[in-house]
C-alpha cells in the first residue's frame, strides 16, 4: 500500500471516528459513571464488535445485506429497539448526592458493561456496508489483499481506540461537574434522549 493512500485512509477514518454517534456516546456515558478505568469493559465490546463486522465485511456479510431488504431490515429495527431500550434506561436512571460511586460499579458488573458495548456497536447494519464500501477504495485489486486488510483494519481499530478512550477520558472529568443530582438527572436527559433519538434515526435509514 502507498504510503499516501495509506495517510488519506487515516484522516477519512480519523474524522468518520470522531464523530459522535451510539458507540462514542456509550464510551463517555460509561466514563460518567464508572470512570476511564470502568469503561474500558465497554471498549472492549465496542472494539470486539467492530472487529467482527470488519471481519463480516470482507467475507461478504455487508454484500448479502445490501442485497437482502428482508435482512437489513431485521437487523435495523432489532438495532433501533435496542438503542430506545438503553436510552429509556438511561432516562430513568437514578441520580444520587455523588456522582460517582463503588456501588455503581457493583451494581452493573463488566461482563454487562461489556455485553452493553458489543450490542450497541453491533446494532447498526450499515456499519457492514460501510467497511465494504470503505475499505475497496484504499485497496489495489493487482496487490495481496490480506496485507491490505490488515493494515486498514488495524489502522481503523487503532484510531477508534484512541477516540473511544478520549470520549471515555472526557466522561470520567465530567462526573466532577456532575456534584448535583440535578445535573446527573440533566445528563440523564441528555444521554436517554440522544441513545433514543438515534434508534429513532437508524429505523429511518433506507436500504439503499
Amino acid at each position: 500500500m502507498a504510503l499516501n493512500t495509506w495517510l488519506f485512509f487515516v484522516v477519512t477514518v480519523f474524522l468518520v471516528s470522531a464523530t459522535p454517534g451510539p458507540n462514542m456516546l456509550l464510551a463517555m456515558s460509561h466514563g460518567i459513571r464508572f470512570g476511564l478505568r470502568g469503561a474500558l469493559p465497554t471498549m472492549a465490546g465496542l472494539l470486539l464488535a467492530l472487529g467482527l463486522i470488519m471481519a463480516g465485511s470482507a467475507a461478504g456479510l455487508g454484500a448479502l445485506l445490501a442485497a437482502s431488504e428482508r435482512l437489513f431490515s431485521i437487523v435495523k429495527y432489532a438495532g433501533a429497539a435496542y438503542l430506545v431500550w438503553l436510552g429509556y434506561q438511561a432516562w430513568r436512571a437514578p441520580v444520587s448526592e455523588q456522582a460517582h460511586s463503588p456501588e455503581a460499579d457493583a451494581a452493573t458488573s463488566k461482563w454487562q458493561r461489556f455485553r452493553t458495548g458489543f450490542l450497541v456497536a453491533m446494532s447498526n447494519p450499515k456499519a457492514f456496508i460501510f467497511f465494504t464500501a470503505l475499505f475497496p477504495q484504499f485497496m489495489h485489486a493487482d496487490a495481496p489483499q490480506l496485507p491490505q486488510l490488515l493494515t486498514l483494519a488495524g489502522t481503523f481499530y487503532v484510531i477508534e481506540s484512541a477516540w473511544q478512550a478520549a470520549y471515555a477520558f472526557g466522561g470520567a472529568k465530567l462526573k466532577r461537574w456532575l456534584t448535583s443530582p440535578r445535573r446527573q438527572r440533566m445528563m440523564n436527559r441528555f444521554a436517554g434522549g440522544s441513545f433514543m433519538a438515534a434508534g429513532v434515526a437508524l429505523s429511518t435509514v433506507s436500504h439503499g
